[in-house]
């Protein structure tokens, strides 16, 4: 049984396999393909839940509508046969009705006319549902409080006359005084004590303006169209049809208002000057026939006639003028009174300059633009400022016109004036009583001219104001779509699979980048250039010793495997030491050491295994070995190695020396000579001396040891060594503290801890 001793010339090749880049992309999802069930359970769970969901979600429809607007500027203006009476008509343009239709204001009408601050709901088998002509009940908020809006009112009848109210009966059709304030619950039709319980949630008017305006949309059909589709999305298809046609008429009424307006003022301006001139007309007519009946004057002679034919001409186009320049003064007026205001149309009567006509009218469309828009934003917005500077520039030019014109009529005037001078001057020739006549004859004409023109133009106005219509007309009413498109089946099946998919990768995920211990190859590999000797699968069964000569399991070829790559072999001479520790206690170097030392015991090869891990010593346990005396006595001179050396059952060649009873200082007893003794004694006497030493990271035994051994074995355990030993580990290599330095991975496949003793699973004690 003995062998040469030559502890110079041992030499192995380590085991190191160089991970491919299709072996890391497997390494990485491996945890997450060995976790399947997680994932076929969680995505069940996702799509159970949805299901849920979807039963429990009331559907949402889609109700649209259309609505053709007439804009001058995209060529869509239909002719009308009054168009010529209007003397002004706003020009639409899309892009600002889209904000008018989207405005606070209107929608505040359609809520107030369909008295849509309280959204009324029922009960059923798949929860609350909103209900909207089907509610037999209306709620009126007379003077409300602040707690109408903090929760649903549950409202039961108890018959057809009295109502319940979160428990208190209140009578039907009346004002009644309510913790809720001053309420009124109107019948739409008969109830009883039968009718199903309503349960009604109120909302501020502002709050329900604006929870209809965010579900409601306004677009063109296109850039160059001027149809514009109106959206709404609600839970009740009748409440949204409603809503928009409703939306339509309000925003149609008020164009017409708008349009009135214009006509307005200009009639009022008219028949103020018709009530003027027909004063004066009748204090002329009078006159005429006061003279005629106190001269006796019948008939005026052809020349008298005739002038007073050019003189009457003369004076309409001179009164003319003079209207015009009344105009003109009005319009001035107007600009410098309203040069910080907003508002109101001027008159233009008369005038036919088209340039100025433009200006005014560009100058009311900005007025009614500003006006439309202030009714959806606030001052402060670029917007208004923009459309007030517009305003302010064409005020100004409208003035420069007016000047113009006023320069133009007052020469015009001089002219006519003139003309009359001269053409009185030729009265003057005809006799004093004809002369006397053709005065007030001329006056009486151009009266009776300007009286007949503003009557035209008062009926003009009139039929124009009676005739005002929208500009625009509804294509489609509103219609809502045959099926919810709210929620979407697949898509939230996808979703919540989606969920399902991703809770257990994050979970797993997020458990490995916390996670602070070894779990795969590749945590060693980047960490430290140890080489790896081998690896020893995970095994769940509790067997100490699973090397045997008929054992053909996949560890037992795992730990062939190691010696093999140590090049141990069955004609091997030379005595080798081997030093087995670990950073931690629980990580199976033990496990791992005595298998081994099977292994080469099975080669026909004596060998020996040392229990040097004194403070927790465990071999003599697994092949119930008395420890009474062992490697502390021997240490301590007081036996020899006779004494204490053991073979293990059923193993012929396989040997061990137990710990013996644990010393106080057992640093202190390694490091004294007789430990080299013991090492030269067992190279001389067996061929593989196995030692396991404690772990380096708790005491320093293992490093004391290692100058007496040819090579040093470290165990890590997957899902066990804590990352950290790995530095540790790395600087013991770069430093060579031990001689022949390799790593063994141990439980790999795994992550639960394996030791042969459940007594001494994840522990390590002084005593």
């Amino acid at each position: 049984m003995s062998a040469k001793s030559n502890p110079s010339n041992y030499s192995y090749v380590p085991y190191q396999v160089v991970n491919s880049s299709d072996t890391s992309v497997r390494v990485h999802l491996a945890p997450y393909l060995r976790s399947w069930p997680l994932y076929v359970l969680s995505i069940g769970l996702a799509l159970a839940a949805a299901y849920v969901y979807l039963r429990y979600k009331q559907p949402i429809y889609r109700i649209q509508a259309s609505l053709l607007l007439q804009d001058e500027k995209k060529g869509n203006v239909q002719a009308s046969p009054l168009k010529e009476l209007d003397t002004y008509a706003p020009k639409k343009v899309v892009e600002n009705e889209l904000e008018v239709l989207h405005s606070k204001t209107l929608m505040g009408r359609v809520v107030e006319n369909l008295h849509l601050e309280n959204k009324y709901f029922k009960n059923t088998s798949f929860g609350k549902r909103e209900i909207y002509t089907e509610s037999p009940v209306l709620l009126l908020a007379e003077s409300p409080t602040e707690n109408l809006y903090k929760k649903p009112l549950s409202l039961s009848f108890v018959s057809g006359q009295a109502v319940q109210i979160n428990d208190q009966t209140y009578p039907l059709n009346q004002s009644i005084q309510t913790p809720y304030g001053k309420l009124r619950v109107l019948t739409r039709r008969p109830v009883s004590d039968t009718t199903a319980p309503v349960i009604v949630q109120a909302m501020p008017r502002t709050a329900a303006v604006g929870s209809y305006l965010s579900s409601l949309k306004a677009e063109p059909t296109s850039k160059t169209s001027t149809v514009i589709y109106l959206t709404i999305e609600d839970a009740v298809p009748q409440k949204g049809e409603a809503i928009l046609n409703d939306l339509i008429k309000e925003y149609n009424q008020a164009a017409i208002v708008d349009k009135n307006k214009v006509a307005s003022n200009t009639l009022r301006f008219v028949q103020d000057r018709l009530n003027i001139v027909s004063g004066e007309l009748a204090s002329v007519e009078k006159r005429v026939e006061s003279y005629k009946s106190t001269q006796g004057i019948t008939d005026l002679s052809a020349q008298s006639q005739t002038l007073l034919q050019k003189t009457t001409q003369n004076d309409a186009q001179l009164n003319q003028v003079t209207i015009q320049l009344a105009t003109l003064n009005d319009l001035q007026n107007f600009v410098n009174s309203q040069a910080d205001k907003r508002g109101g149309t001027p008159a233009t009567i008369g005038l036919s300059d088209q340039v100025l006509l433009g200006q005014i009218d560009k100058l009311s469309q900005l007025q009614l633009e500003r006006d439309n828009i202030s009714e959806t934003t606030s001052e402060d917005n670029p917007l208004l400022q923009s459309l007030d500077k517009q305003i302010k520039a064409t005020k100004r030019n409208v003035s420069q016109n007016i000047e113009s014109m006023k320069a133009m009529l007052i020469s015009s005037r001089q002219q006519y004036e003139a003309k009359n001078a001269k053409m009185e001057g030729d009265i003057r020739s005809i006799p004093q009583q004809e002369r006397a006549l053709l005065d007030i004859t001329r006056q009486q004409s151009i009266k009776n001219n300007l009286y007949t023109y503003l009557l035209q133009k008062r009926e003009e106005m009139a039929v124009s104001f009676a005739a005002a219509i929208a500009d625009s007309r509804t294509i489609d009413a509103a219609q809502s779509s045959d099926a919810p498109v709210k929620p979407v089946g697949m898509v939230f099946y996808a979703l919540f699979g989606l969920v399902g998919l991703l809770v257990p990768t994050a979970a797993i995920a997020s458990k490995g980048a916390l996670n602070t211990r070894v779990m795969r190859r590749g945590d060693v590999e980047d960490v430290t250039k140890v080489p790896i000797l081998g690896e020893v699968m995970h095994k769940r069964q509790r067997e100490a010793l699973i090397v045997a000569p008929n054992n053909r399991s996949v560890i037992a070829e795992q730990i062939r495997t190691i010696r093999t790559n140590l090049h141990i072999g069955s004609n091997e001479t030379n005595s080798r030491v081997l030093l087995f520790t670990s950073s931690m206690s629980g990580e199976g170097k033990s496990f791992v050491s005595l298998n081994l030392g099977a292994s080469l015991a099975m080669l026909k090869q004596p060998t020996v295994i040392l229990e040097m891990d004194m403070r927790m010593p465990r071999l003599h346990q697994v092949f119930d070995v008395d420890n009474t005396i062992g490697l502390s006595d021997y240490l301590n001179d007081e036996v020899r190695l006779d004494e204490i050396l053991k073979p293990v059952p059923g193993y012929p060649n396989y040997f061990i020396i137990p710990s013996g009873p644990l010393p106080p200082d057992p640093s202190e007893l390694l490091s004294g000579p007789q430990l080299k003794r013991l090492i030269d004694e067992l190279r001389e006497r067996f061929t593989t001396i196995i030692i396991d030493a404690p772990p380096i990271g708790i005491v320093t035994d293992a490093q004391i040891i290692a100058p007496h051994a040819d090579a040093t074995l470290f165990v890590i355990r997957h899902g066990f060594t804590h990352k950290h030993s790995l530095k540790i580990l790395d600087t013991l290599h770069r430093e060579q503290r031990f001689q022949n330095l390799s790593i063994i991975l141990n439980a790999v496949g795994g992550s639960d801890a394996y030791h042969f003793s459940s007594r001494y699973k994840n522990s390590y004690s002084y005593r």
